[in-house]
């Protein structure tokens, strides 16, 4: 097995608790160096420490991090939206309806045609870094569609979510929908993905209707999503912390008793419920930013995910989400980065595999042209990712 020594790097963040993260720094190294072996990280600590290797790259005083983990996308569509953002940038407001656009598109499409926007989409997101991404279903709303969909989301994707209750198809009896998604659509999809979500909002699916969605996949043996909370006040997030859901995303619109109950869902259980802010879908809709914050604040866990969409934010740039988390929702670029990291790694049940820089874990590791983590934010929209090894290979 090949060993890969990385040197000579200025910081290194590696977002493990044995070194300091848990207190805020994010374990940060100075003149450290990593090596690889295979898949895996064999050694994290200084660089004047460091054992010989098969090969050698000297990372010349870069920042190293590890890679983005972007837990909520929805890469697997066809169509163009452009029309509704340019609208929307006018001043017509968001609503949940525009989803059966791409819908219509998504099912016109041939499975080439998906599986090539997909990848155009996953190897623009790792170009910026991003290493390990989820991404749903939701734009097929038929079972052959939303099975098609979770299989072309397989060959990429390192978690897939079913979001069959991603929006009622036009023309279809709302409670006759869901009797299909928590039936006949989840019996289909449930071999091709770990999880299922539900868009718990005012234009998509009432409470009653994402309680039966999300009980059905919990008991089909899959995590539980929530899209809660974007456009107003509603049940997601107390649904999500109840029925003990990985994450519950959006938590735009959330009330101090709601942020409690996401902080308190990691005192009283081995693992909570994440909230997770979208901060590029917030601006892209004009809406308020997420509390993220006073999430933080209270003692929840918070992820920060692009949301990748035609519709609503149509990003892969982990790093513009973690510069806008940093310049307009308050947080320390400390804060952001771990967000983009771990945080995103812990909302899919991966923390133990991906998300820090730790002996065993997967090398997964991005290189900045910046001698710090704080550019991301010092320097925002400069694509400052200059290198990528993903599992171990350099890829970018």
């Amino acid at each position: 097995m090949t060993s890969l020594l990385i040197t000579g790097i200025g910081e290194l963040t590696t977002n493990d608790e044995e070194r300091g993260a848990a207190s805020g720094d994010l374990g940060r190294i100075r003149d450290a160096a990593v090596v690889v072996e295979g898949d895996r990280i064999a050694w994290v600590s200084a660089a004047a420490e460091a054992p010989a290797a098969d090969e050698r790259f000297d990372a010349d005083g870069r920042a190293v991090l590890p890679g983005w983990v972007d837990s909520h996308t929805h890469m697997v569509f066809a169509g163009d939206r452009t029309d509704e953002f340019e609208a929307r940038m006018a001043g017509e407001a968001y609503a949940a309806g525009g989803i059966n656009v791409t819908v219509d598109a998504t099912r016109a499409a041939s499975d080439d045609e998906l599986l090539a926007g997909l990848d155009r989409l996953a190897d623009e997101a790792l170009r910026g870094g991003t290493t390990a991404f989820e991404t749903k279903t939701g734009y097929g709303l038929t079972v052959e569609d939303e099975v098609r969909s979770a299989r072309i989301a397989s060959t990429r994707a390192d978690s897939v979510t079913f979001l069959g209750a991603h929006l009622v198809p036009a023309g279809s009896d709302a409670d006759e929908y869901v009797s299909l998604v928590c039936g006949e659509m989840l019996e289909a999809v449930a071999p091709l993905v770990d999880s299922i979500d539900v868009f718990c909002e005012r234009g998509a699916f009432d409470e009653a209707q994402s309680r039966r969605v999300l009980e059905a996949g919990r008991d089909a043996g899959l995590a539980l999503r929530v899209h809660g909370n974007q456009l107003g006040e509603g049940p997601g997030v107390r649904l999500a912390v109840e029925l003990g859901a990985q994450s519950v995303d959006h938590v735009a619109f959330v009330s101090s008793d709601e942020i409690a109950m996401l902080a308190e869902s990691w005192k009283t259980d081995a693992r909570g419920t994440v909230a997770t802010v979208l901060p590029a879908c917030d601006l892209s809709t004009r809406m308020p930013l997420a509390p993220a914050r006073d999430l933080l604040d209270a003692g929840a866990v918070v992820a920060i995910a692009s949301n990748a969409n035609p519709g609503t934010s149509y990003t892969t740039s982990m790093g513009f989400c973690v510069a806008t988390a940093v310049l307009q929702m308050r947080l320390t670029v400390a804060e952001a980065v771990r967000a983009a990291t771990l945080g995103g790694a812990i909302a899919l049940g991966l923390d133990g595999e991906i998300g820090r820089v730790r002996v065993g874990d997967r090398a997964d590791l991005q290189m900045l042209d910046a001698p710090s983590v704080t550019h991301l934010a010092y320097r925002p929209g400069v694509p400052l990712t200059s290198a990528v090894w993903q599992r171990g290979q350099r890829v970018v």
